[in-house]
Parts: C-alpha cells; sequence; structure tokens
C-alpha cells in the first residue's frame, strides 16, 4: 500500500505581505503528515484521520458519484475535504470512477498548533491523486501556496507568488547561532484563513512590497545572533504597523531579553525567539510548556 508525506511548516517572514508578493523566507518542519490509500469494491470513500496519540479524531463517508457526505462526525471538516475531493475530480475525471477505498490519514504534529494541517493534506491529496495542490488549495482553502512548497521541499525556501504563479527557490539559510533560536507555542490556534481574509481588504503600496522583500533578504544574509535580533525587530515593528496589531514581545513579553517574532498569521500559533540554554524555562514557567529548539523543528 503506497504512503505519501508531506511536512508542516513555518513563515519565518513576510507573513501577510507573501499575498502581496513578497519574498518570504518558509521552512518544512520535521514533522508532518501521512496518508495511506487502500481501494475496494465498494461505492464509497471512507475516511479515517489519526492524531499525533494515534487516537481517531475524524472521520467520514462520501459518495463516489459526486463526493457529496454520506455519513461523518464532524461537518465543518468533512465539508471543505468534499470539496477538496470535487477539485480533483475536475482535474482528474478519472478519480476513484471504479473502484471505492478507505484513507488514513496520520498526523505527526498536534492539530492545534497551525503547522499545516490542511496544507500537507492537500499537498498528500495531490501526490496521491497526481494533481496540482495549487490548484486544489485555490478551489478549498485559499492561501498564498508557501505551505505547499513547502510541503515537499527539502530545506528551506524563499516563496513569492507572481502573475504567472509560485516562485520557489531553494534556500542556504543554516544560522550559524541555531541554537540560539527557539520556537514557542502560544497555547492558542490562529484562524489564518479569517485574517488572510481581513488582509486582502488592505491596500498595500509596492514600496512595502519591496521593504518586505527586503527584511527576508537581511533576515537571510544574517551572520551574527545580534544582526539577526535587529532585523527581527525592525519585521515585528514594520508587519505590526501595517496590521495594526503590537508585536507579540510588546504585548505578552516584555521582560524576556531575547527578540520575539510572531510567525505566519499573528496571535496565536508558534513565534520564534532568541536566547540560550535558559530560554525553554523562561517560558515554561509562563504557562508555555511547548518549546522546541532549531533544530527540533526545522528539515
Amino acid at each position: 500500500m503506497p504512503q505519501y508525506f508531506s511536512h508542516g511548516k513555518l513563515l519565518l517572514t513576510a507573513e501577510y505581505m507573501v499575498l502581496r508578493g513578497a519574498k518570504a523566507l518558509a521552512v518544512p518542519t520535521q514533522l508532518g503528515q501521512s496518508l495511506d490509500f487502500e481501494k475496494d469494491r465498494s461505492e464509497t470513500l471512507k475516511w479515517e484521520s489519526w492524531d499525533q496519540n494515534h487516537q481517531l479524531w475524524f472521520r467520514a463517508t462520501f459518495d463516489l458519484s459526486n463526493f457529496n457526505i454520506i455519513a461523518t462526525d464532524i461537518t465543518s471538516i468533512a465539508e471543505p475535504l468534499a470539496q477538496i475531493l470535487k477539485s480533483v475530480r475536475i482535474q482528474k475525471r478519472d478519480f476513484l470512477g471504479e473502484f471505492g477505498g478507505k484513507v488514513k490519514t496520520h498526523l505527526e504534529f498536534d492539530r492545534h498548533w497551525g503547522l499545516g494541517s490542511s496544507s500537507t493534506l492537500i499537498s498528500n491529496i495531490a501526490q496521491w491523486t497526481d494533481t496540482d495542490p495549487f490548484r486544489l488549495l485555490k478551489n478549498s482553502f485559499g492561501g498564498s501556496g508557501y505551505d505547499l512548497a513547502c510541503a515537499t521541499a527539502k530545506g528551506p525556501i524563499i516563496y513569492q507568488s507572481t502573475t504567472k504563479g509560485p516562485r520557489i527557490e531553494n534556500c542556504h539559510f543554516h544560522p550559524p547561532f541555531k541554537t540560539n533560536i527557539f520556537f514557542v507555542y502560544l497555547n492558542q490556534k490562529k484562524n489564518s484563513k479569517n485574517a488572510v481574509e481581513q488582509f486582502k481588504k488592505q491596500e498595500i503600496s509596492s514600496e512595502k512590497v519591496h521593504q518586505a522583500s527586503a527584511l527576508t533578504d537581511a533576515i537571510i544574509a544574517a551572520q551574527t545572533i545580534d544582526d539577526f535580533e535587529q532585523i527581527v525587530i525592525e519585521h515585528e515593528r514594520f508587519i505590526g504597523a501595517i496590521i495594526g496589531v503590537t508585536p507579540v514581545k510588546q504585548s505578552h513579553f516584555r521582560d524576556f531579553p531575547g527578540a520575539v517574532k510572531s510567525l505566519g498569521a499573528w496571535g496565536g500559533d508558534f513565534v520564534m525567539v532568541t536566547g540560550n540554554e535558559s530560554t525553554p524555562a523562561y517560558f515554561k514557567e509562563r504557562g508555555y510548556p511547548v518549546v522546541l529548539g532549531y533544530e527540533e523543528m526545522i528539515t
């Protein structure tokens, strides 16, 4: 039985601005999601999703003729999944035309972490069905697509949305100070789709897009932790001013000595922080138990 795998993702720079064509630094995570499919002679597609603790958290059954939902325990999950399957059928008319089967997906990370339970799902479905993942994304969750690029990347990438489609470049981002970089989960999942829709209503000048790209280049080029921290602080101020949100260090961690940077949609999921061996204890003492080092998190 073939198995498909996709990496989770983190957007390190140009959050929000990547939607307007800014260059963004994105990294695949070590943890991801797998998908197995076993065909049978039924006229349905049965779906099971298992979490990082090997617990079944979602199931559904779909009619093969149109992928309408026959049964499910979570309608809010089944509906967008049905939409993805219907989009597959548009790209590939013979998809599951002669037989049904059973899909099992297995997450390696907590689905509340915001590491890409949706993007890894779309990537795995695209691999399984030999379809274009970016078209599947456009017809379902939407977004810039950087997360799909990370799903099959071998390492850090520079991602840019263009009128001709996504531009993806491999990036040598392995900072000599990576032992000083940590990722902290803020104990709440952010609805990135809502954040994206709000941002799309804003008018953004081409000058600001260029500024965001320049900050991405600067973070990649930083060779010392001091330089890196200064650029992170500048980046936080820049994005904060655009979206009208106070940077997370000012709102939550004023007494933390290192830099703190929001990742992806501001207000939840993970932040990137700089520090030393005592950094995990600082956050754990304040009620944030999930603190991962750079090499624990990043592929």
